[in-house]
């Protein structure tokens, strides 16, 4: 969902000419991209693990 966000942000910026905005947006999508490989790692480590 912040991905979303995130695109919306930056492509508004980009439209306005917001930097701010723009770069508020590639954040938001970073942190999506962040937390999505950290679900993934954890769901990993419990398929090891058996849980």
């Amino acid at each position: 969902m912040t991905d979303l966000a995130g695109k919306a942000k930056e492509t508004t910026g980009k439209l306005t000419g917001d930097d701010d905005l723009k770069r508020e947006g590639q954040v938001d999508q970073a942190v999506d991209k962040v937390k999505e490989t950290a679900e993934k790692v954890t769901d990993k480590v419990k398929d090891v693990l058996g849980k």
